[in-house]
């Protein structure tokens, strides 16, 4: 490759603007680093501007770690169940400490445990907490739904099952830290976790006490959504916001308003709800380390959305108070229009989608949250949750037929094979149909059909490992009685097949989800409204 003079200016004047940002620390910055005896005690702004250059000095606080590592070091029973409506106690230490790390993964028979098991961190001996949040959603993804992203202070995996946070949670005193499942039917048969923290001599004057607080609105009601109203010193760092809509079309016409110090005014103003996300145009799926959307089915009613915000490199500071707020606005349109023009019903009108959000701030002193949550049934849209042992079914080959946890396993011998589940439904209504199936290396390509009639593409339930998936079966109007739901393997490889995989294949589905949109509170309100203007 040949460089020319003019291309060696210019990266000569790129280093030289860097200036500071190409050397490893300045004198001044060692001195404040080691100021607690020659050795690193906490991070400050150099530290969380350059975290690897605070790997080369020496740190004084003491590494601790509370998990579910079973007390037998020769055993490895290493995770502890939580009968429906109990709690654990992950944590309950005195201070000053900072915790750095907390991984869990979770094995419930709820296929909504994301929002009916609740994690509450209090400090200093509170009998409130001041964080109090479902653990799906403040892990960042909402509606209980199973779905793996990556972002800087959190990141999900396993197909929604391995939950870490890397967020700073200091305390001075004392903290609390605890996990409840709420579910009052399921049982949580297994809870795994790691709480790493930093055991400290003093922590500076300044510091702030993480907050994180989940609200919900289902549906939204007039006026704009409320994402956090506190009182306080401190700053504002993050939101997930969810919502299920109630109507076709683009939910996210809403502008953000953030309040502070008591304003009348906002001195944030924004554009668009996809725009504060630092998305446009819309929503896809997409994950980068401060801003995302973990979630997202589309614009059909029943479907689910849930975006992240990290205010990490733009906090947002507050001496007296903030509050957060978004509209609920959107379009509108009419699925049954027989000519384009008639489509869109209305471009900008408030929405009643079933919205909730979790927002993320420090503050000092602490905060403690005295609203209580709703119910864990009201977190979730009304759906029915059909174990599918508990529904009849046929099969090609009666014999690959096994009982496999609250589901049914079926091993296919080959293209054609298919097994059919046969459920009820009691009402008339427009019902959206889905079900936690368990991907596998063993599995393959299945078409789904219902009464008869194919369900859009095929399934492709291959994957590399295996794990639990929701996997949406669309929208469909029916009659009060008896449907018949039928899957039946492809003449098709999946995009994960290996050459040296078995003959059979393993089809498995664990629960029937269905859900009448008619039980929706709000559902085709504004469709109903626009239509009758018209």
């Amino acid at each position: 490759m040949r460089i020319t003079r003019n291309a060696i200016l210019i990266i000569i004047v790129g280093l030289l603007s860097l200036n500071g940002a190409v050397k490893l620390m300045s004198q001044n910055e060692v001195e404040e680093l080691t100021s607690q005896n020659g050795t690193t005690g906490l991070a400050n702004d150099s530290l969380t501007n350059k975290p690897l250059d605070a790997l080369i000095l020496r740190q004084s606080f003491e590494a601790r770690r509370e998990s579910s590592s079973e007390p037998d070091l020769k055993g490895n029973g290493d995770s502890i169940p939580i009968p429906p409506g109990e709690s654990i106690t992950l944590l309950d230490v005195d201070g000053p400490g900072i915790i750095t790390h907390f991984w869990n993964t979770i094995a419930a028979l709820d296929p909504f445990s994301g929002r009916s098991v609740v994690l509450r961190i209090y400090y200093d001996g509170n009998t409130e907490p001041s964080v109090q949040a479902p653990l799906g959603d403040f892990f960042g993804v909402g509606h209980g739904a199973l779905k793996s992203f990556t972002s800087m202070p959190v990141t999900v995996s396993a197909s929604g099952l391995s939950r870490t946070c890397y967020w700073k949670i200091p305390f001075r005193k004392h903290i609390k830290v605890t996990v409840t499942n709420e579910s009052p039917l399921f049982p949580v048969t297994d809870f795994y976790y790691y709480l790493d923290w930093q055991k400290h001599k003093s922590l500076p004057k300044n510091t702030m006490y993480f907050h994180a607080e989940y609200h919900q609105s289902m549906p939204a009601t007039k006026g704009h959504y409320t994402i956090l109203d506190t009182k306080g010193t401190g700053h504002y760092v993050g939101t997930v916001y969810s919502a299920q809509q109630v109507e076709m079309g683009w939910f996210g016409e809403g502008d953000d308003f953030i309040y502070i110090d008591g304003a009348k005014v906002p001195q944030l103003k924004g554009t668009g709800t996809e725009d504060y996300f630092n998305d446009a145009w819309g929503f896809s799926e997409f994950h980068t380390p401060f801003h995302g959307v973990s979630l997202y089915e589309g614009v059909y009613p029943g479907d689910r959305v849930t975006a992240y915000r990290w205010h990490i490199a733009d906090p947002i500071p507050f001496k007296k108070s903030i509050r957060v707020t978004i509209e609920h606005r959107g379009r509108v349109y009419d699925e049954k229009a027989k000519h384009p023009k008639d489509f869109e019903l209305t471009a900008s009108s408030e929405r009643p989608d079933w919205i909730s959000s979790v927002g993320f701030w420090y503050q000092y002193p602490p905060s403690t949250i005295l609203e209580k949550l709703p119910p864990a049934s009201k977190r979730i849209a009304p759906y029915l949750v059909l174990p599918v042992q508990s529904l009849k079914h046929r099969a090609d080959s009666p014999n690959n037929v096994h009982p496999s946890h609250v589901g049914i396993r079926y091993l296919s011998s080959g293209p054609g094979d298919a097994i059919e589940f046969d459920f009820s439904v009691d009402q008339p209504g427009r019902y959206q149909l889905s079900g936690v199936f368990q991907d596998s290396f063993l599995s393959g390509v299945f078409q789904a059909s219902l009464d008869g009639k194919k369900i859009n593409r095929p399934m492709d339930m291959g994957s590399l490992s295996g794990g639990f998936k929701w996997h949406q079966l669309d929208l469909h109007d029916l009659k009060p009685g008896k449907h018949t739901l039928r899957f039946e393997q492809m003449d098709q490889k999946s995009v994960y097949s290996r050459t040296m995989a078995p003959k059979f294949t393993d089809f498995t589905i664990e629960y029937l989800a269905i859900l009448r949109l008619e039980d929706m509170e709000g559902y085709h309100q504004l469709y109903h409204e626009k239509k009758r203007d018209r």
